[in-house]
């Protein structure tokens, strides 16, 4: 498969999961954008990988993971409003845009690893070795990140029902 095949089959679902990751459009736009732009370097190596998407989500994280080094983002902050990344045709009841809003105002103030380890679990639905080779560690660390992060959400949601 070519590069411009290849990018212009995943930019779509890339986009919407670096939009998840980072909690702002205009981030995840710039991660994905510069991970194409690596992958388009190397990309007879990674068009013989046996799962190059999973590649690309890899490049993905590692851009998230290490953006605050960018002075140039520096002043970008995570965004609660989730409404913008919805699909057009998909319905929109007030609650659900609630839920919305609050999940992700309780992942922005997990660790970025814990939160990547989350989004990539239940927002990509993969495994832990697919997780650990996308983070660069080891399956436990994936274990304990999603555990922890788990455990963190938890203690949010008691705390938010609390104070209503």
């Amino acid at each position: 498969m070519h590069f411009e095949e290849f990018a212009r089959e995943q930019l779509p679902s890339l986009l919407r999961f670096a939009a998840v990751l980072t909690g702002d459009r205009e981030l995840a736009q710039d991660v994905v954008q510069d991970a194409l732009v690596r992958a388009h370097k190397s990309w007879r190596r990674i068009a013989t990988a046996d799962r190059p998407e999973l590649y690309m989500r890899k490049v993905v994280v590692n851009g998230y993971l290490s953006w605050h080094r960018q002075w140039y983002q520096r002043s970008v902050h995570p965004t609660s409003d989730v409404a913008r990344f919805r699909e057009p045709a998909a319905p929109d009841p007030a609650r659900r845009i609630a839920d919305a809003d609050q999940l992700t105002g309780m992942l922005a103030r997990l660790s970025r690893a814990q939160r990547a380890s989350i989004v990539l679990r239940f927002y990509e639905d993969r495994d832990d070795d697919e997780i650990a080779a996308v983070l660069g560690c080891a399956t436990g660390t994936v274990r304990s990140h999603i555990s922890r992060g788990l455990n963190s959400l938890r203690i949010q949601l008691t705390e938010g029902k609390e104070t209503v």
